[in-house]
């Protein structure tokens, strides 16, 4: 189909037909964007066709057995793809607001597991009113368009946002059972760690967790050719601790992640003067369209109040990068 410049339209085309193109543009292939649709194939061609008049140019180029896009399809894809997923969330949070109150929230598993979801018994008990739904997951998901309202992340301040809030920081800290020590050679200084199964991740020293790793203890601290009786390797940071809770070996843990266990003797440091600074910290980010909600400003309020009592148990001192509201 072409269409000369006399087609072309100056007032905003009608959003009707944009699920259709997008479905075709996600699957190059009419019959299947049909099926997806629960439409006939002669109603989305109708519809591509009805957004090609209204657009004024091409927007795929047919062939007898498939499709692909032209340079202006690509373009209008890259706009619809963000805009679709945003009015399909704001349509969902409208419908939640009628109905019950919901937080929705992402954060990475280890940092689910080990620090928030232990947490979470005393908000469902203060708010029974609120839902909460967890998207665990390591992959980062845009605020801006994504159906989550919260984000508790991990990284260095300089890759967070402007709106960040910094929860806590981070040391790391060799963790180990309290009877695997009575069943073991004494650990009272680095270089009896040789007696000892290291834990750590397997993939540490190939990613950007190089500084999570044993072998960056061991250059700071004068160790740099210690060997460990053996090593274990893991996925996950909570796998890991397991490990070490079932006196399998001494891990170098986050701190945050273990203050819990170490305050009720599940687990012990037995070199706490050796601890090591991470260039890492924890940060809540609230979406933009989320801030306001009661809820969200109810249970932002609550995860401010664990973080300082984490900053308390790990011995933070106030750092002037953590404000004390979301406004």
């Amino acid at each position: 189909m072409q269409h000369s410049q006399t087609h072309l339209r100056s007032r905003p085309i009608s959003a009707g037909n944009l699920r259709a193109f997008e479905a075709v543009a996600r699957h190059l292939n009419f019959r299947a964007a049909s099926e997806e649709m629960a439409l006939t194939q002669s109603a989305v061609s109708r519809q591509i066709q009805s957004l090609e008049e209204e657009v004024g140019v091409s927007l795929f180029l047919r062939h007898t057995r498939a499709v692909e896009l032209t340079s202006a399809g690509a373009q209008l894809l890259l706009a619809v793809s963000n805009a679709l997923p945003r009015i399909d969330g704001a349509v969902r949070q409208i419908r939640q607001s009628a109905g019950r109150k919901s937080v929705s929230l992402t954060t990475f598993a280890s940092f689910a597991s080990m620090w928030l979801i232990p947490r979470l018994e005393q908000f469902q008990r203060d708010n029974p009113d609120i839902d909460i739904r967890i998207d665990a997951s390591d992959a980062s998901l845009d605020l801006d368009i994504a159906d989550v309202d919260l984000a508790l992340r991990y990284g260095p301040t300089a890759n967070m946002p402007a709106n960040a809030l910094r929860l806590f920081g981070e040391q790391l800290t060799p963790v180990v059972s309290p009877w695997l020590l009575k069943s073991s050679a004494p650990l009272k200084q680095p270089a009896d760690l040789a007696q000892f199964a290291l834990i750590e991740a397997g993939d540490a020293h190939r990613t950007h967790l190089e500084w999570l790793t044993w072998r960056r203890w061991f250059d700071e601290h004068q160790q740099s050719k210690l060997v460990p009786r053996r090593w274990l390797y893991f996925n996950y940071a909570y796998q890991m601790v397991q490990a070490a809770l079932t006196g399998q070996g001494v891990v170098l843990a986050r701190l945050p992640m273990v203050a819990e266990a170490l305050a009720n003797g599940e687990l012990i440091e037995p070199l706490p003067k050796l601890r090591m600074e991470s260039p890492h910290a924890y940060f809540l980010i609230v979406g933009p369209r989320s801030a306001q909600r009661p809820e969200i400003r109810e249970f932002c309020a609550w995860l401010k109040e664990q973080a300082k009592a984490t900053r308390l148990a790990i011995g933070e001192v106030p750092d002037p990068d953590t404000v004390d509201n979301i406004d």
